[in-house]
C-alpha cells in the first residue's frame, strides 16, 4: 500500500478533564458524511469516556464504530490492546476513512505515534496528526506546576533542568507531541488567564506548533482532520521524559469507583463533587448519576472546584439505573475525604 492509501488516525491527547471526550463527540456530530470510527482509552479499568460517546445519537455513529480499552493505558499496552482493535477496525467489510484515538488523560502520546511503526499495522494506517487538548482555566491557575512563573524562569536558565513533578512530565509530554494544542474552556478564562496560559505553554515548547483557543472543543473539524503530519516518521522532533513505554510508571496514580445513588436535586452532588475535589491528592472525578423523575442520565465531571453536570442521553431499556463516579489522584490521595463528602457533604 502506499502512503496515500493509508487510513489516516487522528490522535488526542490531553490531560484530566481537558475535554478531550467533549472534542470527539464535536467531530462526529460533524463528520459531514465521513465515516469516523474512535478508540477510547481511560485510565486503569474504570474507563467510562466510550459510554459518554456509544449510543448517543449521533447520526451515522454505532456502536460497531466506539471501540473503548479500559483496561490499561494504550501508551503501555500496545501489543495487547492498542494494534488488535485496531486492526479489527480496519478489516471491517465497510472500514473508517479516519479514526479518533482518545487516550487516557495521563498518556504520553509518543510511544502510541511510534507504535504506528509495528510491521502489523505501518502499511495500513499513518498518524495524521497529534492534538493536545488543554485545559486552559486549569493551567492558569497552576494545576500543572507548583509555581509556573518560577518554572519558566529555571527553565530560561538551565534548558536541562530536571521535572520532578510527575504530573509536569506527562503534561509536557503531551505538548511536546503535539502537531496542534487546543486551548479549551476560554469561556471560562479572562484575557490575562490566557496571556498565561499561552506563556505556560510555549515555554516548554522547543518548536513553533499552532495554538487554537476553543470553547467546549468547537473546531472546525477541517482544522483537526487532514494535518497529513505523517508522526510516526517524524519521532525526532517530538522530544519525551520518557522514550520507551517501559519508562511510564502509572504508579504515581491511582484511581477508584463509587457507586452513586439515584439523587433528586443534580446541584447538591454537583456541590458534594467539589468538595471531593478539594481532597488532597484528587485529580478528576467523572461519572454519571441517575435523577428522580428524569428519564436522561446526569453526566458529572470535575477538576478541582470546578465541576461541570449535563444530561447526556436516556437511559436504556432494561439498563440498571446505577451512577458510578471515577476518582483519579496522586497515588495515596485522601480516599476517606473524598468518600466523605460525596455520601454526606
Amino acid at each position: 500500500m502506499s502512503d496515500t492509501s493509508k487510513i489516516p488516525c487522528t490522535v488526542i491527547t490531553g490531560f484530566l478533564g481537558s475535554g478531550k471526550t467533549t472534542l470527539v463527540r464535536h467531530l462526529l456530530e460533524n463528520a459531514g458524511g465521513r465515516r469516523l470510527a474512535v478508540l477510547v482509552n481511560e485510565f486503569g479499568d474504570l474507563g467510562f469516556d466510550g459510554s459518554f460517546i456509544e449510543g448517543c445519537g449521533i447520526e451515522g455513529c454505532t456502536q460497531e464504530d466506539i471501540v473503548e480499552l479500559p483496561n490499561g493505558c494504550l501508551c503501555c499496552t500496545v501489543a495487547d490492546d492498542f494494534v488488535p482493535a485496531l486492526n479489527k477496525l480496519l478489516d471491517r467489510p465497510n472500514p473508517p476513512e479516519h479514526i479518533l484515538i482518545e487516550t487516557s488523560g495521563l498518556a504520553l502520546p509518543k510511544p502510541l505515534v511510534n507504535a504506528f511503526n509495528w510491521p502489523a499495522i505501518r502499511s495500513r494506517v499513518t498518524v495524521d496528526g497529534v492534538i493536545t487538548v488543554v485545559d486552559g482555566p486549569a493551567v492558569a491557575a497552576g494545576v500543572f506546576a507548583d509555581d509556573p512563573e518560577e518554572l519558566a524562569n529555571q527553565r530560561a536558565a538551565d534548558a536541562a533542568v530536571d521535572h520532578d513533578n510527575p504530573l509536569e512530565e506527562v503534561f509536557e509530554d503531551q505538548l511536546l507531541c503535539a502537531d496542534l494544542i487546543l486551548v479549551n474552556k476560554i469561556d471560562a478564562m479572562n484575557a490575562q488567564d490566557r496571556t498565561r496560559v499561552h506563556a505556560e505553554i510555549g515555554s516548554h515548547l522547543p518548536r513553533a506548533v499552532k495554538i487554537i483557543e476553543t470553547d467546549h472543543g468547537k473546531v472546525d473539524p477541517a482544522i483537526i482532520l487532514g494535518v497529513e503530519a505523517a508522526a510516526e516518521s517524524d519521532l525526532a522532533s517530538r522530544p519525551s521524559h520518557h522514550e520507551t513505554a517501559d519508562d511510564h510508571d502509572h504508579d504515581d496514580f491511582e484511581s477508584i469507583a463509587i457507586p452513586i445513588s439515584s439523587i433528586s436535586i443534580p446541584e447538591e452532588l454537583v456541590r458534594r463533587v467539589a468538595l471531593a475535589g478539594e481532597a488532597d491528592g484528587v485529580l478528576r472525578i467523572k461519572g454519571f448519576a441517575p435523577v428522580d423523575g428524569k428519564p436522561m442520565r446526569l453526566v458529572v465531571q470535575g477538576v478541582g472546584r470546578r465541576v461541570t453536570h449535563n444530561f447526556d442521553r436516556p437511559w436504556k431499556a432494561g439498563e440498571p439505573r446505577d451512577g458510578r463516579l471515577v476518582i483519579i489522584g496522586l497515588k495515596g490521595f485522601d480516599r476517606k475525604a473524598v468518600e466523605a463528602a460525596l455520601n454526606n457533604g
